[in-house]
């Protein structure tokens, strides 16, 4: 059951992660608001996957 939870949380937070890094406007420019959550996101995933999953690295 964890198991099932933390791959739905690694999908969701790994793409909002990706949207919020490489998102840009029309005009080419990044905005600051998806680039702190896309970086919030970022270390989320990266604790789940490393600390939960993989059992690598304790926080």
């Amino acid at each position: 059951m964890e198991r099932g939870v933390n791959i739905i949380f690694l999908i969701l937070t790994g793409f909002i992660a990706y949207h919020g890094l490489t998102y840009r406007d029309k005009d080419g420019e990044r905005d600051f608001v998806r680039l702190l959550f896309g970086s919030i996101a970022l270390l989320f995933f990266l604790r789940v996957i490393f600390e939960d999953m993989l059992r690598i690295a304790v926080f």
